[in-house]
């Protein structure tokens, strides 16, 4: 129990710095892992120096292991973490020079229902409506029965977090979502980083290894079953066999030319993506002759900063954030769905929109510190001096914050029907905004999978020894994924994945 209590204390601290490293380019990320980095007074540099990671030498990697798990995100770490725990010799595969993947970048949460950390607040949710609600959100076009698995054992995979010093208990709301069922860390802040902490010390008490710069290039295949894989690794290019592979490589949606070919509306759009998401995974097994699906089906977020592709966390409008337009007006209920806020925004002349937020939901929100530290806020000490920075009219902007702040109050939003992230009025300065618009986020399509996370063909078969959990598989967000549900998605099927990999490998 002690032994939690501090991993859990130490998570907190780290996990909170380790998202702004993780936004760096490349070659910021392979000077992090460098054991000659100096210190420096730059914010910047400290924390890369706190989130700084060891990996193992190119020089250990053995010619077999019972599993392989290719990609080191959220759900490839906790597919080797139930491998190891279900007796497998595992080890993790990653092309990129560190561990983290996308979900290094994520912020608002984990969605997940009937919770303890639910029950204690208090929270009357149940699986039932978390499933409807994540099914009206993905235009009924979800699978149903990877969508039931993912809302069935949601809480199991919170307990399971739990277990492993990783507590998400403190809970709020994103769009398309009536109850508050996005769990983050306790002090409020971005779940990426304290995630990826967590689950990668966990990983180095169970002694897996973890080969960065590690490419895999081929699939092994016997027989029409998978048995290892080629990697590019140290300047080599090595064959090693395992009984089973979980793919865990996320999705494509750093590939703007393959986003663009499969959506032409998206020509033109920024990514929130880390460089590695370029579909590596979809063409590994598509070329061993996997099905896809959902291809076409790639997610815009709405509050992008253009600038830097840097994504304003779904949590802050949950914390009961506006947008406004050019105008300083309202012009959408903040908190529908991902892609209704984003065509609405899309919507305006000019299309661009200011999150607005004050300085009681800044302290509530812990990632706000992140996007203070890039530039991307604007401060002022009043409402009209805010609109004065952002060139906005000020006696608009003031009378939209009467307007929402009064429905605040009344627990009614007649001009848009909000009902959710209705909480706290805005009316503690000083007060903020950033300016976003819409950019490429998740791709919903991929791999096809059963419950058991095998990878299927066309006909529906399964192909042996193959499997696959988080972004690289498609069919569990149907069109629209619901923020907070790609979490749940990496955590509930990268658990899968492991056990299901390692029962094949005995």
């Amino acid at each position: 129990m002690k032994k939690r209590y501090w991993l859990g204390l130490l998570l907190s601290f780290i996990g909170i710095v380790f998202l702004a490293a993780c936004s760096q380019t490349q070659s910021d990320q392979s000077s992090a892992q460098s054991s000659t980095s100096t210190s420096s007074s730059s914010k910047e540099e400290t924390v890369s120096g706190a989130s700084e990671k060891v990996y193992t030498d190119p020089s250990e990697l053995k010619d077999s292991y019972d599993v392989i798990v290719v990609g080191s995100g959220g759900a490839g770490m906790a597919a080797a973490i139930s491998a190891k725990d279900a007796g497998a010799d595992v080890v993790i595969l990653e092309k990129m020079p560190v561990i983290g993947g996308n979900t290094a970048k994520s912020s608002a949460g984990m969605n997940a229902s009937q919770t303890k950390f639910q029950e204690a607040e208090g929270i009357a949710d149940s699986n039932d409506k978390f499933y409807e609600e994540t099914l009206k959100g993905g235009g009924g076009t979800n699978d149903p029965e990877l969508l039931r698995y993912l809302v069935d054992n949601s809480a199991a995979a919170i307990d399971w977090l739990d277990g492993l010093g990783i507590t998400l208990s403190n809970i709020t709301t994103t769009g398309g979502m009536s109850e508050k069922r996005t769990h983050r860390p306790a002090d409020g802040s971005a779940v990426g980083g304290y995630l990826v902490n967590g689950l990668y010390y966990n990983l180095v008490e169970r002694e897996v290894p973890i080969f960065v710069n590690a490419e895999v290039t081929d699939l092994q295949e016997e027989a029409g079953s998978v048995t290892g894989v080629e990697v590019e690794i140290a300047g080599e290019s090595k064959t090693i066999t395992a009984k089973s592979v979980v793919l865990a490589t996320g999705g494509f949606g750093a590939d703007l030319d393959m986003v663009a070919k499969l959506n032409p509306a998206l020509e033109g759009y920024v990514t929130t993506n880390q460089e590695g998401s370029t579909g590596d995974g979809i063409a590994l097994a598509e070329d061993k002759g996997a099905a896809t699906v959902d291809m076409e089906q790639i997610q815009i977020h709405p509050t992008v900063e253009q600038e830097t592709s840097y994504l304003i966390t779904e949590a802050v409008r949950g914390e009961g954030a506006i947008l406004v337009n050019a105008k300083g007006e309202r012009f959408v209920n903040e908190l529908e769905t991902r892609d209704k806020v984003s065509a609405a925004i899309n919507s305006l002349d000019p299309n661009y929109a200011y999150v607005i937020f004050d300085d009681a939901l800044k302290d509530r929100v812990k990632a706000i510190a992140q996007y203070e530290s890039k530039g991307l806020v604007k401060t002022a000490a009043t409402v009209e001096e805010l609109a004065k920075e952002i060139d906005l009219p000020a006696t608009t902007l003031q009378a939209t914050l009467d307007s929402w702040n009064q429905a605040v109050t009344d627990k009614n939003d007649p001009a848009f029907g909000r009902s959710s992230g209705m909480d706290h009025a805005l009316n503690t300065g000083a007060y903020h905004a950033i300016k976003v618009a819409p950019g490429v986020h998740h791709t919903m399509g991929g791999v096809k999978i059963n419950t058991n996370t095998q990878v299927l063909k066309a006909d529906g078969q399964a192909i042996p020894g193959l499997y696959a959990a988080g972004e690289v598989t498609g069919g569990v967000h149907g069109k629209n994924r619901i923020g907070g549900n790609a979490v749940a998605d990496i955590i509930v099927f990268g658990r899968q994945a492991g056990e299901q990999a390692a029962t094949f490998a005995k």
